[in-house]
């Protein structure tokens, strides 16, 4: 009984981890690897693809709860989110800022697992520098907008693939900045045929081909890479903060949702540890 019972409950955490790094994946400055590295899945994910006959005996079980939490948090969550943030742009960002803080302490104990050290730091710090000052000059000095096309949708799904493989790049940010975010999110909300037809397989590619290069870059310098992702999480996450509110209504609806969020992150983190 305990035994059935504590399987039950990894299933479901599977399940709800998949979800969120589903979402993740298509929500502005929400990485779904950074989400993957604090549940604990990132590294098993990188061993299958690179390992897949060692990886696959040793975690099996927890392919197909992921798998479906995926699909139902990158396809189902896109109407929903969608017309979230219709409803309000504020509200639904804070609430995955929340997410996003409530995994800043796990990133944190992984990043100095194997010690911190000096370029442990500077990896920090030029990775925060460099991602704020790109997506802020993209999004609020360029402007920059292009006229969404078969071939923009699938280096939307190239974006989606780097930020698998790739933990802490904000691909939905890139997108919101080149006015590409809201045309795909619709597209896949409605199930549209061309949306489905370049942005899949461009993910699917993406994932393949960075998969091998992305694990040898963590096997051989674990600390900077890590303290990096730091760093792109703790700047795309600042760039993001909304600035514009309709009232108090939506400040006060924001801060309860960025708790949620927050803690939310906390219970999945807790688990894991468990």
């Amino acid at each position: 009984m305990a035994e059935n019972r504590r399987g039950r409950l990894h299933g479901l955490r599977y399940l709800l981890c998949g979800i969120l790094i589903g979402a993740g994946a298509i929500l502005p400055g929400v990485s779904g690897g950074v989400l993957a590295v604090v549940f604990g899945i990132y590294q098993p994910f990188m061993e299958l693809l690179t390992r897949p006959r060692a990886a696959l005996p040793k975690y099996w079980r927890w392919f197909v709860p992921l798998g479906i939490g995926w699909l139902v948090g990158f396809m189902g969550f896109a109407k929903g989110i969608a017309a979230a943030i219709l409803l309000s742009d504020a509200v639904t960002t804070w609430l995955f800022i929340g997410l996003i803080v409530g995994t800043v302490p796990s990133l944190f104990r992984e990043a100095g697992k194997e010690g911190r050290r000096l370029s442990s730091w500077l990896s920090l710090v030029f990775c925060a520098s460099a991602v704020f000052a790109g997506l802020f000059y993209i999004s609020r000095v360029a402007g920059m907008r292009v006229e969404p096309n078969f071939w923009w949708y699938n280096f939307c799904g190239v974006l989606w693939g780097m930020g698998i493989v790739i933990p802490g790049m904000t691909t939905s940010s890139i997108m919101m900045a080149l006015g590409l975010y809201q045309p795909v999110l619709e597209g896949l909300a409605r199930l549209d045929l061309l949306v489905l037809s370049a942005s899949l397989p461009g993910m699917v590619l993406a994932v393949l081909l960075l998969a091998r290069l992305v694990t040898w870059f963590f096997r051989t310098h674990y600390a900077a890479a890590f303290h990096g992702i730091l760093g792109f999480v703790l700047a795309s996450t600042l760039v993001i903060v909304p600035l514009e509110y309709s009232g108090p209504l939506e400040v006060a609806l924001s801060a309860l949702c960025c708790g949620g969020g927050f803690l939310l992150a906390f219970f999945l983190a807790r688990l894991e540890r468990k």
